[in-house]
């Protein structure tokens, strides 16, 4: 799975390191390049729930296979757009095909590990977000140096050699992944038994009714929230390279630098779902990291020093990456089977609109005031915005349900 999802992210995120070289050739401003970054998530978050309810109904292996194969293919076909018009169309039809792979594993992640366990597996799953971001930096500035091999230039080997290999991780996919523990070829029956056993049984009968979950305030609270933190994740994924170029660093040191969020966020991410677990608690093992995050930005606005800047920008990466696993795991402490599919599902949709503003605001602010700086305070205003509204839902959960209490 976090193979899967390496791939996954390295294949959203690259176009940030294309654009070192694409938007010169093919003539991209700023705001160009935001919007068509961000309409990759105009079509994620329209299919994210009807493609998520699927896999609950037929079956991990099969969807997750085809997902794999199709967005592989149209992530490849990105070195083959010539203008404005064709780059926002191929974004948009990619974010289409990726729809149902994280909310879809998220979900799997349930039919797996009880909910006391499920932050730390969903922060180390998630944690492919930096591991991505680790391996992709420097392999996106080395394939950069391929620039007029094969008559392609170097932004078209980029999306090529970057966006194959998710098709043929697809066969993979079918042959390797079950549909859930009952399935499980390397499972004997008592262990199928156990994992079951150690599953809870739905808390009430209609909380796990689809509909009844689309309906739900806190549902949709969550995915309120979730704007900031994928508006500060996508900004800063697709944007970075293009920040730390400015800084007046090559193609190939661009990539090497940019691995010094993902790193310093992927050992914090994996820590703090285990703490989040060990305490049984989500809520302040989200609102603290996004305010952590706001700090960040803060630092990165007010400074003029490009290593304040980047120190800021690590910190803005490390609280938003931090906070995914316990995120993540509050729609299944109040939401069981379809609802909980559906439910993840939403609140990823609505979290991936800020996939797309995060982006786009970026372009449009830098576009206007020259720089990244209002960008950059506007970011950390969302964060601390989307802290009140998660608190705002621990206090509905808290008057709804017990606290739930952690093992041993």
């Amino acid at each position: 799975m976090m193979l899967l999802y390496v791939v996954n992210f390295i294949d959203r995120s690259n176009v940030g390191f294309a654009a070192l070289t694409m938007n010169k050739d093919l003539g991209f401003s700023p705001s160009v390049y935001g919007f068509a970054s961000g309409i990759f998530f105009i079509g994620y978050l329209l299919f994210q729930v009807p493609a998520t309810v699927l896999i609950e109904r037929v079956g991990a292996r099969r969807l997750t296979a085809a997902i794999l194969l199709i967005w592989g293919l149209i992530s490849a076909s990105n070195a083959f757009v010539r203008d404005a018009h064709t780059f926002y169309i191929v974004r948009f039809v990619l974010g289409v095909a990726e729809a149902g792979f994280f909310p879809g594993m998220i979900f799997y992640l349930t039919l797996w590990f009880p909910k006391r366990l499920r932050g730390r597996y969903s922060a180390m799953f998630s944690s492919a977000i930096p591991l991505a971001g680790i391996i992709g930096g420097p392999l996106s500035g080395l394939i950069l140096g391929l620039d007029g091999m094969g008559g392609l230039h170097g932004w078209q080997w980029v999306f090529l050699i970057q966006g194959l290999p998710a098709s043929l991780l697809a066969f993979a996919v079918f042959k390797f992944l079950p549909d859930s523990p009952a399935r499980a070829p390397w499972l004997e029956d008592a262990e199928k038994n156990a994992v079951s056993a150690g599953l809870e049984p739905a808390m009430m009968v209609d909380e796990s009714n689809l509909w009844k979950c689309l309906r739900d305030p806190r549902v949709w609270l969550l995915g309120l929230a979730a704007i900031a933190g994928g508006s500060g994740l996508y900004a800063t994924a697709l944007w970075l390279p293009q920040i730390i170029h400015a800084m007046g660093f090559s193609n190939r040191e661009t990539g090497f630098i940019s691995v010094v969020p993902y790193v310093a966020a992927m050992a914090a991410m994996i820590l703090w779902g285990r703490a989040s677990d060990a305490a049984g608690e989500r809520i302040w093992h989200t609102v603290l990291p996004w305010l952590f995050a706001a700090a960040g930005f803060a630092i990165a606005c007010v400074s003029g020093n490009h290593m304040l800047v980047l120190l800021g920008l690590v910190c803005a990466m490390v609280g938003v990456l931090s906070a995914f696993g316990p995120f993540y795991s509050l729609p299944s402490s109040f939401l069981t089977g379809t609802a909980a599919a559906g439910g993840i599902a939403l609140v990823n949709s609505i979290a991936n609109f800020g996939g797309f503003l995060g982006p786009y605001l970026v372009g449009i602010l830098k576009e206007r005031t020259g720089g990244y700086t209002a960008a950059y305070a506007t970011l950390a205003t969302f964060l601390i915005l989307a802290a009140l509204l998660v608190i705002m839902v621990g206090r509905a959960l808290s008057s709804r349900q017990p606290v739930p209490q952690t093992a041993g």
